[in-house]
């Protein structure tokens, strides 16, 4: 068994052409990110299309999900995980609503290879994510997205669930904590994600935005509702 496999993908790795609008912007993402703001990092870029801005980040998820999966899939077997899951609590059936109508209940390797595969077939169609600059987006654009964030935040759910103690031997548990933080700053920046799907990893998420200053934020505008209160009475 590898411990190492720093560098392993599950899938390969999605590139952004050189020149384009896209990779412009996955530019200014990256120098966004390395300031250390998140809150800075995943806001849209004054100017900037919205989905321009969605599609750029998108690859940018589901690379950093494929690579982040990629160094567990020795754990991550069909004999270990014979169902996608987080936790006892949370289960996942596999359906993409055009090859599979009726959801299966399959393994989590099956199910995260569909599902890579299945987004891999919308970044790589380009009447969905158009390469091309001024090349327009489908009108259901805002809903892929959400239905793709959706789903890869179930990856990051089974690897916390049920396979964090591997990572941590692997020691990729600050990669991917950073890599989860990114993404919840993300979708909730712009409401890609309802809370409900959240669930499994409720008390993570709340720890990591409370250590990013939003924790700080609340307190604050609490404070200031009730000296508001206080001047009132």
């Amino acid at each position: 068994m590898n411990l190492f496999k720093k560098n392993a993908t599950f899938k390969p790795k999605k590139r952004i052409p050189e020149g384009t609008k896209q990779y412009q912007l996955k530019k200014y993402a990256e120098a966004t990110l390395g300031s250390g703001n998140l809150q800075l990092a995943v806001a849209l870029p004054e100017g900037e299309d919205l989905n321009e801005w969605l599609a750029v980040n998108t690859v940018d998820f589901y690379n950093q999900i494929n690579m982040l999966y990629g160094t567990i899939t020795d754990y991550c077997t069909n004999e270990s995980c014979s169902v996608m899951s987080a936790g006892k609590k949370y289960e996942y059936h596999w359906a993409d609503g055009v090859t599979v109508k009726k959801p299966l209940r399959v393994t989590a390797p099956d199910y995260i290879d569909r599902l890579m595969t299945w987004i891999q077939g919308f970044l790589d169609n380009d009447e969905v994510f158009p390469s091309r600059m001024g090349d327009p987006f489908p009108k259901n654009f805002a809903n892929i997205v959400k239905n793709i964030f959706k789903r890869l935040f179930r990856v990051y759910a089974h690897m916390y669930h049920d396979h964090f103690s591997q990572i941590v031997t692997l020691g990729e548990e600050a990669h991917l904590n950073t890599s989860f933080k990114h993404f919840i700053y993300f979708v909730n920046e712009f409401k890609l994600v309802d809370k409900k799907e959240l669930a499994p990893l409720k008390e993570l998420i709340e720890t990591l935005l409370n250590k990013g200053g939003e924790g700080k934020k609340k307190q604050s505008n609490e404070k200031k509702k009730k000296r508001k209160k206080k001047k009132k009475n």
